[in-house]
């Protein structure tokens, strides 16, 4: 019998990545949540309001014109319902969004059908993928999920 683990051994050295979100994506998948205790990122609440799902093109050129025009400091945060790691960086972002509710932080789905034409607008190749804006300049991104890195830059430009 061959244990959970031996499929690993055939992930290259480069692969660390891959090998720990295949881990994490199954360890902390939310769908296997009690139904009481689960949270979707998808649903922002009153506490919540500086969150926003964009779920078309008109929402979303609204929304980059509102962030490229200064008058509202945002973040995209692009994502995919089958990306592991997304679905890690996903508590982080709403825990973000509370903390900063000055900040409007915007969901966008790559896989949406209506945003795939749009997403070349901001040059996006991979996910989680996070823009930020402020002053209507795009000040950082991060590719990828980088906690402390994701809390530094919202702590330097939006405190």
């Amino acid at each position: 019998m061959k244990s959970q683990w031996s499929n690993f051994h055939q992930i290259g050295r480069n692969s660390f990545l891959a090998a720990s979100t295949i881990y994490f994506s199954t360890e902390f998948n939310f769908l296997n949540t009690p139904l009481p205790d689960r949270r979707s990122f998808c649903f922002a609440g009153r506490d919540q309001s500086s969150f926003v799902v964009l779920k078309s093109e008109a929402e979303f050129n609204s929304a980059l014109s509102k962030a490229r025009d200064g008058s509202l400091p945002s973040v995209f945060y692009f994502t995919a319902a089958w990306c592991g790691p997304c679905r890690l960086l996903s508590p982080v972002i709403l825990e973000l969004s509370k903390k900063y509710p000055d900040v409007t932080t915007y969901k966008v789905d790559i896989d949406e059908g209506a945003l795939t034409s749009t997403i070349g607008k901001l040059n996006v190749s991979a996910v989680p993928t996070l823009q930020f804006f402020k002053g209507g300049v795009k000040k950082a991104e991060i590719v990828g999920v980088d906690v402390m890195k994701l809390r530094n830059v919202m702590e330097k430009l939006y405190k």
